[in-house]
């Protein structure tokens, strides 16, 4: 069952949620609630001629993210907006920090906007789910399916949380390696 504006919004009165910063009223629509983008992205380096990396998951010392360190970079938002190009992958987080509480029996599930997939814009690859027991600011995987760079600006409504009730509150909250993330801090220059 999805939780409707009412609902999500008794839940954060109740502190069964919590949205940091809580979201403003503009924030809402009918089953929905929007989050918007941190001024962090990180992104993945361009491959040098004649180099060819490879990423084996299945290796014994495989690390996600360890690989991803030494794949990417991260990089702030310029004022004036990142545009991202058609094709490309980018790791970015949700401004808000947001706890499911375990005893809550809520799950949360981060999807796209309509407004910005009809310009190509996905904010996830294939993980959309928000674990009953889950603390910290959501890391997106964005990528730009369209022909047409689209400008990221720092701020911008970026994704929308939908909640659904669980079936029983679990054994055990979200203990995942994700459990607590925040974003880098930004780089001084």
């Amino acid at each position: 069952m999805i939780l409707t504006d009412r609902e999500i919004q008794i839940a954060i009165e109740r502190e069964l949620i919590k949205i940091d910063p809580r979201p403003n009223e503009k924030a809402f629509s009918s089953t929905s609630v929007d989050l918007t983008l941190d001024s962090s992205l990180t992104s993945f380096k361009a491959q040098k001629d004649g180099v060819e990396a490879i990423i084996d998951p299945n290796h014994v010392d495989f690390s996600p993210e360890t690989s991803l360190s030494d794949l990417t970079e991260l990089i702030e938002i310029p004022d004036d907006g990142f545009p991202l190009a058609p094709k490309t992958l980018v790791l970015a987080w949700t401004r808000e920090y947001v706890d499911l509480k375990t005893d809550a029996r809520l799950a949360g599930r981060v999807e796209g906007k309509s407004s910005l997939a009809r310009l190509g814009l996905g904010i996830h690859v294939t993980a959309p789910t928000i674990h009953s027991g889950f603390n910290g600011r959501i890391r997106l995987e964005m990528i730009n399916h369209g022909t047409l760079p689209i400008k990221l600006n720092v701020g911008m409504r970026i994704c929308q949380l939908i909640f659904e009730a669980t079936l029983g509150t679990p054994e055990r909250g979200y203990q995942g390696r994700f459990s607590g993330q925040t974003a880098p801090p930004p780089k001084r220059q």
